[in-house]
């Protein structure tokens, strides 16, 4: 906005305005008050020039009943009736109100702006042996650019040469800079900090995840919340109620009761008009909203619209996945048990060729384990067995890879059922040749996000694919509610539909919490689907209502704080607003209340309003 345009009017206006008042009489003693008429027309029309306009405007396509309508007929009556002060103290608040509402959308606008000042400017790209600074959008995707300490990461991409320490705050809010190395992703907007850094792209500037995120950001508005759609609905029945209120007021009364006058129930009439204006309602709730998108947004938290932020606020079931969402993910061999007289190395070598061609995580941990070279010349007929394992042809010998169900379901004979912990079963043309035993570990706020979830009354569950061992060890450590374990993808979708069969108030949500790459349809399926970490992941921010930019399961907790902070002050306005212009249009309506008071009491709600939903964007708004 700006900000020299809308005082102006407001600087001319009230020194008129005040020497109206204080040589009214005076000025009302010239000829026809043309004095009057001098000093404070001017003033009423630089200050209501926009609102006459607007509402002219509006009178022409057939909108007549909103605030500027109602402003204008006000102000018009009490010219009319010679209350010249009254009508420019109207239109000179309404401004006032106008110009404060604006700094407060202008604070809200810039929470978000601060997450789009990330957006990279340049790319150093590399030709050969020389450097040039091009836009990101002209660079694709294979090329080699170069990242200087202090500069930020202009598109998604794995480090070449270099390690360096990157600042994530920007895009997730975590304040502790994070190592990369040879190998390691870094996306757009992060910032490099402490040596060059070579960077193969991964991804065109359009697709990488800062743009999508941007867009998110930038579209969040357009998804009104219900309470928002509530306004607007209750706007458009109560604008015209009170014109034929106003007018009920002003005629009747003269006709019905002997004595009264036409001026007097007038200037009552007047008065409801001016106070009733819904223009603190109108900008208030939505402003909480967008405060609510902004302060998430903060902490790292991506809301895709007000529609899902007052969703959150009814929530009161959350159901996690385990890898990746609450455990590291990172997993471990911590024992090996060979068998037939195998040696554990080379039932590891043979797990870490069978498992090549795998992404699972257990796959990778066994990879890691395995310290020499990986044939895979002689691996073909490669086949993932959801939710059991895998099978391939290596060196012209079946190799099965899985967990115990994966030997149950080909009838590979086995002594025991090993089901206490992730275990990676093997074996060799039906011959049952050993396991491998894997540990993952916990996120070190996982138990604090069950407790934060606990104690705003919200139940938590775990869906997952591992063992009932290991899910229910998992789930006491972090004081889980319930728990299914051993579930195969499909089964997921099919126990969150349970849990949704089972709610006794349908106004109670659900979500569901996962990695947004694995658990893209139970995010789907969810009330509110939370992806977690999910900035790199295309699945995530596709999929997901709500984006946690980062591996922290506590954000879960934050997010529904946020939302009930906000959908809690957006209500407080809606009581205060109504209750005070209630009051004062029941005073106006027995001749207590003046159009001073009425002007006030209008402006006085709408600013209030407008400072409290302002409050939603303290940086402690998830304590509030």
């Amino acid at each position: 906005m700006n900000l020299w345009r809308e005082l102006s009017p407001i600087l001319i206006s009230v020194p008129l305005l005040v020497i109206g008042l204080v040589f009214n009489e005076a000025l009302q003693a010239t000829p026809g008050g043309l004095a009057e008429y001098a000093v404070l027309l001017p003033a009423y029309l630089l200050c209501g020039w926009g609102v006459l306009t607007t509402a002219g405007r509006n009178v022409l396509r057939g909108r007549w009943f909103d605030e500027n309508f109602l402003m204008t007929i006000a102000t018009l009556g009490a010219i009319a009736i010679q209350e010249l002060p009254e009508a420019v103290g109207v239109m000179l608040f309404f401004q006032v109100g106008e110009l404060v509402q604006g700094l407060a959308v202008g604070r809200s606008r810039r929470s978000i702006q601060a997450l789009l000042a990330v957006r990279p400017d340049t790319a150093n790209l590399q030709t050969g042996d020389t450097l040039t600074a091009v836009d990101p959008e002209t660079v694709p995707v294979g090329a080699v650019i170069w990242v200087r300490p202090g500069e930020k990461v202009p598109l998604d991409g794995d480090v070449l040469t270099g390690t360096s320490r990157v600042d994530t705050s920007a895009l997730t809010g975590e304040s502790v800079p994070r190592s990369v190395a040879v190998g390691e992703p870094v996306l757009a907007g992060m910032v490099n900090q402490s040596s060059t850094l070579t960077v193969r792209v991964t991804r065109p500037f359009g697709e990488s995840s800062i743009s999508r995120i941007l867009a998110l950001v930038e579209n969040a508005r357009s998804k009104k919340a219900q309470t928002e759609k509530f306004i607007t609905r209750f706007a458009k029945i109560y604008t015209p109620a009170v014109v034929f209120l106003s007018l009920a007021v002003a005629l009747l009364p003269p006709l019905l009761v002997p004595g009264a006058t036409a001026a007097t129930w007038g200037y009552r009439a007047l008065v409801i008009l001016v106070i009733s204006c819904p223009c603190g309602l109108v900008i208030s709730v939505p402003l909480g909203f967008f405060g609510g998108i902004g302060a998430a947004a903060k902490q790292g938290i991506l809301v895709k619209g007000a529609t899902y932020l007052d969703a959150l606020t009814q929530v009161k079931t959350v159901v996690f996945d385990k890898t990746g969402t609450l455990t590291q993910g990172n997993f471990q061999v911590t024992d090996i048990v060979a068998h037939h007289g195998m040696s554990d190395r080379q039932l590891l070598a043979l797990a870490a060729q069978a498992e090549s061609q795998s992404t699972h995580p257990v796959a990778q941990s066994i990879r890691r384990a395995f310290d020499g070279a990986i044939d895979e010349s002689g691996i073909q007929n490669y086949e993932e067995i959801a939710g059991h394992g895998i099978r391939a042809q290596v060196n012209g010998q079946t190799v099965l890879a899985g967990s115990d169900r994966l030997l149950h379901r080909e009838a590979i004979p086995h002594d025991e059922c090993f089901t206490d912990g992730t275990i990676a079963h093997l074996a060799v043309d039906g011959e049952y040749q050993g396991r491998i035993h894997i540990a993952d570990e916990l996120k070190p706020d996982a138990a604090a996000a069950i407790r934060a979830l606990q104690a705003q009354g919200i139940q938590t569950h775990l869906l997952t694919g591992d063992s009932a061992f290991v899910a229910q060890a998992i789930a006491q450590q972090l004081g889980i509610d319930h728990v299914q374990a051993e579930l195969l993808p499909e089964d997921k979708v099919a126990a969150l539909e349970a849990i949704l069969a089972r709610r006794s108030d349908p106004q109670h949500k659900v979500a569901f919490v996962g990695d947004g790459i694995n658990d893209a349809p139970v995010i789907a399926r969810a009330d509110v689907g939370i992806a977690m970490g999910g900035l790199g992941s295309d699945a995530a921010i596709e999929t997901a209502d709500v984006v946690i930019m980062i591996d922290a399961p506590s954000k879960v907790g934050e997010a529904i704080a946020i939302a009930r902070r906000t959908h809690r002050i957006v209500w407080q306005n809606i009581a205060f607003a109504l209750g005070v212009k209630a009051l004062f249009i029941a005073l106006g309506a027995i001749g207590v209340a003046t159009l001073w008071e009425a002007v006030f009491a209008d402006v006085g709600v709408a600013l209030l309003a407008i400072l409290n939903a302002s409050r939603v964007l303290r940086s402690d708004s998830a304590h509030g």
